[in-house]
This record gives C-alpha cells, sequence and structure tokens, in this order.
C-alpha cells in the first residue's frame, strides 16, 4: 500500500533498488546531492544534475522535463553518504514561470524496479520559491527512510545549494543553470495539448502554515491540503466551450487560480463545494455558509475552509502591513525632498510641504485600514458560522456540540489544538488545526511566558499547574475523537505533582495504568515503548505485520512526561529522543510538560529533541512565527471554561463505551 505522505512524515523504505518518478505539469530541473552524518554536502563531486548526472549509485535527468525519473541504488552510494537530497528547480529565463506559485504542486513518488509505487509526495504550499529539496533518503541504524521536506527557496539554487553547505554554491549552480539552457536548446517542444469541454476544471490553492520558534508547524503545516479552496474560492472551467479541437497550449501560465490536483493522478475529482450563498447586493450584509469549501465530506470541506480562512487573514493583514510600510517609507522620502532643498527648508512653504505629505500618508493609510476593515469583518462573520458547525474534534470545549457528543466509529482527519489570532484584530480567532495521526510530538512550555497580561504574576508552580492542565485537555480531546480502543495514554509523572490535573483521567479509566513515578518506573514505561516501536518497525519493514506478538498493544500510544528532566538519566534521555524522532510514523507520540531552562544542564544534547516535538504554551503566546508572510501568531490553548465538567463528562462517556466493549 503507497504510503502519502505529508510534509516532514517519514516512511521505511522496504528495497534498497529505487526509482523516484517527478510529475511537475512544467519543465523542471530535477537533482540530487548527497550528505554525509551531518547533512552537508563536501564538494561538486556529491551534487548530481544536469551538468554530471551519474554519481556512484545516482544517475538524474539529463535536461529540464514535466516528468522525470531519477534511479538510486542505496547500496551503492559512498560508505560516506548518509543522506540522498531530491532537488527541484525552475529553469532560469525571461519565458519561464519563475515560481513554483504559479504552477501546479509538483508530485515525486518513490517506487521500487517493478514500478510498486513505496511512498508518494505532493508539494503543496509553495510561492515564490524557485527551488525545492522534495524528498530526504536517510539512513538510520542501517535502514533507509524516505522524508518528505518540501523545502523551498525564493534564492533558487544558490540559496538551496549554499543551505546545504556546499563550497562554492554559485558556481556550482550557474553550471547547473547552464546545462539546462543547453539541454533546452536541443529539446524539441511537445504538441499542443488536448483540451476540450470541462477536462481541465482549476481548484484554487491553499497556502502555507505557521511556523514555531525552531520549525514549521506541521500542519498547521502544517499538512496542506492538495486540492482545497480557500475561503470564498470557488472552481472554475479551465477550457473553452464549444468545439473538442485541439487549443495550443500558452507559453506561460495563464494568470488565474493553480490546480493543486496533480495532472498523474488516477483518481476521480473531488466533488463540487457545498452551493455558496447568492453574492450580497449592494447594502447587503455578507452572508458566509459553512462548508463552502472543496471536499468528499463536510468535515474535510469545513478543515479546508479553515485553512482557507487562515490564509485570507494572513493575506489580509501582510496587505495592511505593506501599505502601510509603504506609506510610512513614502512620508520619508517626501520630508527628505523637503529638508534637502534651501528654499523649501523653512519657512510656510516648507510647513505647507510637511503637511502636504502627512496629509498623502495618512490618507494612504486610511484606505488600507477601510480594506482591511472590511475583509476582517467579512472573516469575522464567517467564523462566526462556522464556529458553530465544527464537529468536536475542530470544536472550542464550550461549544454545544459536546452536549451530544458520542465516540466516534473513525478517526478524525485533524484536531484542534487552539486558536490563532493577529493583533490587527483580536477577536477574529482562526482555529488551530493539526492533521492526525500526529506528525510532531508536543512540547507544552511551563517556562516564563512572553505572552498573555498575567503571565507574570504567576509562579514557578502555577506554570507548572497550567501546563499540565493545558496536556490533560489535549489528552482528553485525542481520547475523545479516537474510536473504543483505539488510543491509550500513559504518563510519567516522577515528582507525583500532577495528581490534581490528572484527576479526570483517573477517575473515568482512561489511564491504563496509574501514572509512573520513580527512576525506576521512567525506565519500565520508556522499555517497554520504545521495543514496541522497535517491534512495530521490523514487522513492517519486513512485511510480517502479522507476525507481532499477539499482546502488543496495536493502538495508539500518548505518553505523557511532566516535570521533565527531573528523574531521567541519559538513558532515559535517549530513549526519549528516540520515541520523539521515531515513534510518530508507528503510533507512539511524546507530550512533554517541561520548561527549557530547567534542561540547560544536559547541553545542546536535548537541542534534537525540542526542535521535533511542537511547542505550545498553557497561556496566550506570540511564539509561531509565519515564514509565509513573516507573522508572528499568537496562539491560544483550547481549554475547558473555569468550571466546567466538560472534561468529565467526556471521559465519562469514553470510559462507559470502554466497559461495553469489555476494554
Amino acid at each position: 500500500m503507497t504510503a502519502e505522505l505529508v510534509r516532514g512524515q517519514n516512511h521505511p523504505l522496504s528495497g534498497t533498488r529505487l526509482e523516484i518518478r517527478v510529475s511537475a505539469g512544467q519543465p523542471v530541473m530535477a537533482g540530487a546531492t548527497l550528505g554525509d552524518a551531518d547533512g552537508r554536502v563536501p564538494g561538486d563531486e556529491w551534487v548530481a544534475h544536469p551538468a554530471s548526472p551519474r554519481l556512484p549509485g545516482l544517475e538524474v535527468s539529463r535536461q529540464a522535463a514535466a516528468e522525470h525519473r531519477l534511479a538510486i541504488d542505496l547500496d551503492a552510494l559512498p560508505e560516506a553518504a548518509h543522506r540522498v537530497n531530491v532537488l527541484l528547480a525552475l529553469p532560469s529565463g525571461p519565458s519561464g514561470p519563475g515560481r513554483f506559485g504559479a504552477l501546479a504542486a509538483p508530485f515525486v513518488a518513490v517506487t521500487g524496479t517493478d514500478g510498486t509505487e513505496l511512498a508518494s509526495y505532493t508539494v503543496t504550499g509553495l510561492d515564490a520559491e524557485s527551488a525545492v529539496v522534495a524528498l530526504e533518503l536517510y539512513r538510520r541504524q542501517d535502514a533507509w527512510k524516505v522524508r518528505a521536506v518540501g523545502q523551498g527557496y525564493a534564492g533558487g539554487l544558490t540559496a538551496m545549494l549554499h543551505d546545504q553547505g556546499l563550497p562554492r554554491a554559485a558556481e556550482t549552480a550557474a553550471r547547473i543553470e547552464d546545462a539546462v539552457a543547453q539541454g533546452a536548446s536541443r529539446a524539441v517542444s511537445a504538441p499542443p495539448a488536448q483540451v476540450g469541454g470541462d477536462a481541465a476544471r482549476r481548484v484554487a490553492p491553499a497556502g502555507g502554515g505557521p511556523a514555531d520558534d525552531r520549525a514549521a508547524v506541521a500542519g498547521h503545516d502544517p499538512a496542506v491540503p492538495s486540492a482545497t479552496t480557500g475561503s470564498g474560492a470557488t472552481a472554475g472551467g479551465g477550457a473553452p466551450s464549444g468545439g473538442g479541437g485541439p487549443v495550443p497550449e500558452p507559453a506561460a501560465p495563464a494568470p488565474g487560480p493553480i490546480s493543486y490536483r496533480h495532472p498523474g493522478r488516477r483518481t476521480s475529482a473531488p466533488p463540487e463545494p457545498a452551493p455558496a450563498a447568492p453574492a450580497a447586493g449592494p447594502g447587503q450584509p455578507y452572508q458566509p455558509v459553512a462548508g463552502d469549501a472543496t471536499g468528499w465530506t463536510m468535515n474535510e470541506r469545513l478543515y479546508n475552509q479553515v485553512w482557507g480562512m487562515f490564509e485570507d487573514l494572513a493575506r489580509a493583514a501582510a496587505a495592511y502591513r505593506s501599505a502601510v510600510d509603504f506609506a510610512e517609507s513614502r512620508l520619508e522620502q517626501e520630508l527628505d525632498r523637503v529638508l534637502s532643498d534651501p528654499r523649501t527648508r523653512v519657512g510656510p512653504a516648507a510647513d505647507a510641504a510637511r503637511e502636504e505629505a502627512r496629509s498623502r500618508q495618512a490618507q494612504l493609510v486610511e484606505q488600507a485600514r477601510g480594506v482591511l476593515d472590511r475583509d476582517l469583518d467579512r472573516l469575522v462573520a464567517e467564523a462566526e458560522v462556522v464556529e458553530h458547525a465544527l464537529p468536536p474534534a475542530f470544536a472550542r470545549w464550550d461549544s454545544p456540540v459536546w452536549h451530544g457528543y458520542q465516540v466516534p466509529l473513525e478517526t478524525p482527519m485533524a484536531l484542534r489544538l487552539g486558536d490563532l489570532h493577529l493583533p490587527e484584530r483580536r477577536d477574529l480567532r482562526i482555529p488551530m488545526l493539526v492533521r492526525l495521526p500526529l506528525e510532531r510530538g508536543l512540547w507544552i512550555d511551563s517556562g516564563r511566558f512572553a505572552g498573555g497580561a498575567d503571565a507574570s504574576l504567576v509562579d514557578s508552580a502555577g506554570r507548572r499547574r497550567l501546563a499540565m492542565d493545558c496536556a490533560v485537555a489535549h489528552a482528553v480531546r485525542l481520547l475523545a475523537v479516537h474510536p473504543v480502543g483505539d488510543y491509550s495514554v500513559h504518563v510519567i509523572d516522577p515528582a507525583g505533582a500532577a495528581g490534581a490535573a490528572l484527576a479526570p483521567l483517573l477517575e473515568n479509566g482512561a489511564l491504563k495504568e496509574p501514572p509512573v513515578a520513580g527512576a525506576r518506573g521512567v525506565s519500565e514505561v520508556l522499555g517497554r515503548l520504545t521495543q514496541r516501536v522497535d517491534l512495530v518497525q521490523m514487522a513492517v519493514r519486513s512485511g510480517a505485520v502479522d507476525s507481532l506478538p499477539p499482546d502488543l498493544d496495536t493502538s495508539e500510544q500518548l505518553l505523557i512526561v511532566n516535570d521533565f528532566p527531573h528523574g531521567f538519566d541519559d538513558r532515559s534521555v535517549t530513549q526519549l529522543r528516540y520515541l520523539a524522532d521515531e515513534g510518530p510514523s508507528v503510533g507512539v507520540h511524546l507530550m512533554m510538560v517541561a520548561d527549557r531552562e530547567d534542561a540547560r544542564a544536559y547541553g545542546p544534547v536535548l537541542d534534537p529533541l525540542w526542535r521535533s516535538l511542537l511547542r505550545v504554551t498553557p497561556v496566550p503566546d506570540d511564539h509561531l512565527a509565519d515564514p509565509w508572510v513573516g507573522h508572528s501568531w499568537t496562539y491560544e490553548p483550547s481549554l475547558a471554561p473555569s468550571g466546567s465538567e466538560v472534561l468529565r463528562q467526556v471521559l465519562w462517556q469514553v470510559g462507559q463505551a470502554r466497559k461495553a466493549y469489555g476494554i
């Protein structure tokens, strides 16, 4: 069965002789670099590209093309090579698209020599980038894995090769571009495409998500849908009506929405979105509709609509900030001109010139604010409608949907971790949804918080208590949205300080065993979960899943660790790092409640652990950095209202379902 990867996800490779198949819809350059144990490319002899297409165990295409097949023999690679990065780049030149955002999302698949597809990845979320690292094949404990990377570079090949540590990256990039240009001059143009009727239906793209202060939030990676519309976007026909004759293919892509449905996929087109509300006439209020995005189910349409709202807010705020910056820059330039001329530096003429410049600046800002307020008012109206339609996995804890909660029969596609908002409109909150199963563990920060009006008034014990309450709320939601018996929770509480926070889980039997305390208990739990990861990985790698021990718990596992690093020795720290890296791919997930400052004594050994986890906070905090448009998003956790019994009521329902099934 093919593994369809999302950004950041990895998958084991069962063979060593492989093909990488690339389909982009437009000519792109495909290459590869070999990396050492530190991920660096030592020299040109470690780069396979059109000017030098062959390396030991690796061969790439000699020219740019819409489709590529790269051959890789992992056993024949140099012994010092630990990574293979698959690169895609757009040919330079005035006639080319210049950026991946103007093209359909590239599709990359890893196949065996017999054509069996092992893993695939659609590289979504690109915009101004002209080069991208699509996949990474890496060696881990004498076994090879593939990871979906999707890291784009607006600086092109030079920036990408420089980021990989290649000396003289600019010279190598120039040599590659020359080889691609020479190959293009020798190439024979393809015949015009046959397009007719409604065959060229296009869907508006979805963008990227915010990243925390270390790495991208996968989902809010996040994990971008491959065929979604933004808020309010509609699908439109891309072919002229009438006649089935040939239509010449344009040299450059036509303006308009870009299709993120890969042309090489042999799947049926996604269903049409739910009927949108009629356009509001002059003077009539905007009337949004919940679920008017594209998707197979209502939940998928709501998920895509939330992503569209996130993108709309990001774009609207970015446009406003850009307009304000432009107005300020223009004001400074006009004032500099006034001051640089001795005739207008002082006197009534100077005062009038300054006043006129400031008036123009205020007018520009007012116009930009008017556009922003209009867009945000529409988003506020849409958010209110969508919020009331969200299922439990996407809803706030104070939503009425929890009053009719029933244990689900299948796992949802995503989970709400909290809300995101920007300072331009603090009352407009966009749900922060992450895909399931979790691709990254969670680090709930119990240290000092940068944001939140009352954060400085909370002492160390209060911060730890707030962080543990947040962890329990996330754990309850994970238990609530999975079918009966499909999710298990373990807790390591070395000092026994989290008893009050864990009470809801203990009262309703959500924990199969009491929280583990002491060094011995920590070692036993980590050893058991590490062994489970090893067994499942070996079974999947060898294709012998049926041979797993009958007593192995096959449900998803969540390990909550409180007060890290207290009670952990070096071996336990190593096991935690292993679970954070390898656990998510086989259903073992990590949630750590920790203060980063408390772990400074371990030095840099813990840095990879922190980088592999998604940092969230128990109070509102603006630590989520968005590389897409440069925003700092304020994250607000999803917590039950004060005095509410919703967590206990949901857990009681889960417990009753467990009893009914004899679990």
